[in-house]
C-alpha cells in the first residue's frame, strides 16, 4: 500500500528534447509513485505522458490540472483525475499552492511559463522545493543565473532550488517534502 506522499507536481513539455530525457521522466513518476505523492501534472503528451505513464504504473493517481475550454487535445491515458479552471492564473495558483514538490523538465513557452512562476513563488510565497531535472531545464536555470534573471541574495535565497541528472538524485528532495508533508497532515 502506498503511504501519503503529497503532491508532486510535474512540469515538462510535449517535445521531449531526447530519449534520455523521455526515460528521466518515466523514472521520476517512478520514483514520485513510490514514495507515495500524487502527480499532478498538465495532462498532455511528451514529458507530462512519460511521468505519469511511470506513476500509474505503480499505483499513483495522476491528476490534469488544466483551464476550461483550451483546444489543446484530450488527456493523456493515465490521467485519474481532473481540475479544470477557469483561468491561466487559477491553474498556476493551484498547481503552486498544492505542491509538496515541484519538477521541472524541458518543455516550450508553456513549461517556461510554468517553472518561472514556481520559481517565483518558491521565492516568495513559500519555498516549496523546485527541483530541475534533465540537460535542457539545467542549460535553462544556468543560462538564467549567468544572465542574473535568476540570482541569491539575503532577502532572496535559493536554497528552494536544485538540479538533478538521474531520478534517484531526487530521492531527497522527494523524502524530506514527504516528511514535511507528513507533519503537517
Amino acid at each position: 500500500m502506498r503511504a501519503p506522499g503529497g503532491t508532486a507536481v510535474f512540469f515538462g513539455g510535449c517535445v521531449p528534447a531526447s530519449p534520455r530525457e523521455e526515460h528521466l521522466a518515466h523514472d521520476i513518476g517512478v520514483l514520485l509513485a513510490e514514495y507515495g505523492f500524487t502527480l499532478w501534472h498538465g495532462g498532455y503528451n511528451g514529458l507530462m505522458e512519460h511521468a505519469a505513464k511511470g506513476a500509474a504504473e505503480h499505483g499513483a493517481p495522476v491528476v490534469a490540472v488544466s483551464v476550461q475550454n483550451m483546444p489543446w487535445g484530450t488527456f493523456n491515458p493515465h490521467v485519474t483525475d481532473t481540475i479544470l479552471l477557469p483561468t491561466m492564473g487559477a491553474r498556476m495558483h493551484t498547481f503552486l499552492d498544492a505542491a509538496d514538490v515541484v519538477v521541472a523538465m524541458g518543455g516550450g513557452i508553456g513549461t517556461l511559463h510554468e517553472l518561472t512562476a514556481a520559481l517565483w513563488y518558491a521565492g516568495n510565497i513559500r519555498p516549496v522545493p523546485v527541483v530541475i531535472a534533465g540537460a535542457t531545464a539545467s542549460r535553462l536555470i544556468a543560462f538564467l543565473r549567468k544572465e542574473r534573471w535568476v540570482y541569491e541574495s539575503p532577502t532572496r535565497p535559493l536554497s528552494f532550488l536544485h538540479r538533478i541528472d538521474r531520478a534517484t538524485d531526487l530521492i531527497p528532495h522527494i523524502t524530506a517534502a514527504h516528511d514535511s508533508h507528513r507533519s503537517n497532515s
